[in-house]
């Protein structure tokens, strides 16, 4: 195993890490904006208020990305997990 394949195993992982953290950020991000300015237009103040929006969200989103996260990280490790002989020999 030379450094390069490390260094690819790596960046490969990371890659995979920011594909399925993206919808449930761009989730809280979206969220978080409208409530905040909601907040701005009302002046309300309550933190809470931006907490259970942003939870919703994420759960809907969870709900309808989840398959696709999954295959994903299966697609992933799958590869990883046929490459290891490839990488031994």
């Amino acid at each position: 195993m030379t450094p390069s394949s490390v260094i690819e195993i790596g960046r490969v992982a990371i890659e995979v890490t920011l594909l399925v953290a993206t919808p449930m950020m761009l989730a809280a991000l979206v969220t978080g904006l409208v409530v905040s300015i909601f907040q701005a237009a009302t002046q309300i103040n309550e933190m809470t208020l931006s907490f259970v929006p942003k939870l919703i969200a994420m759960f809907l989103t969870l709900v309808l990305a989840g398959p696709w996260m999954l295959t994903v990280l299966t697609d992933y490790m799958r590869r990883l997990f046929e490459s290891i002989p490839g990488m031994i020999g």
